[in-house]
């Protein structure tokens, strides 16, 4: 199983980004969907989260600004990055929990994809 991220970029403040994660592989099914960003020298945060049973979580630092949604068909997660301010500058990672062929359960990481708001 891999998965790529996609979608970070330079971003003016105020703007929006939306990053893209694939997973591809044998997949039997996703159970859990997270996004991270972990700045240099820092621990690696959660900033959202969606559950197979359609839960979502998200940081409080970004709480009605951000969107995840999940395409199970592609399994394929989004996050919507809306009014985007300096301070969510970071590299962002796509973490999935993964049912696979072989029976077990798995996290797998994308790689990182570096978000960058300034004007």
């Amino acid at each position: 199983v891999q998965l790529q991220a996609s979608g970070g970029g330079l971003v003016n403040p105020g703007g929006s980004l939306k990053l893209s994660c694939s997973a591809s592989g044998s997949i039997v099914s996703v159970n859990a969907w997270t996004w991270f960003r972990q700045d240099p020298g820092e621990q690696r945060d959660l900033v959202a989260a969606m559950y197979a049973d359609g839960r979502t979580r998200y940081a409080d630092a970004v709480k009605g600004r951000f969107t995840i949604s999940v395409d199970s068909a592609k399994n394929t997660v989004y996050l919507q990055m809306n009014t985007l301010k300096a301070e969510d500058t970071s590299v962002y990672y796509c973490n999935a929990h993964i049912s696979d062929s072989s029976g077990g359960m798995y996290y797998y990481w994308g790689q990182g994809t570096l978000v960058t708001v300034s004007s």
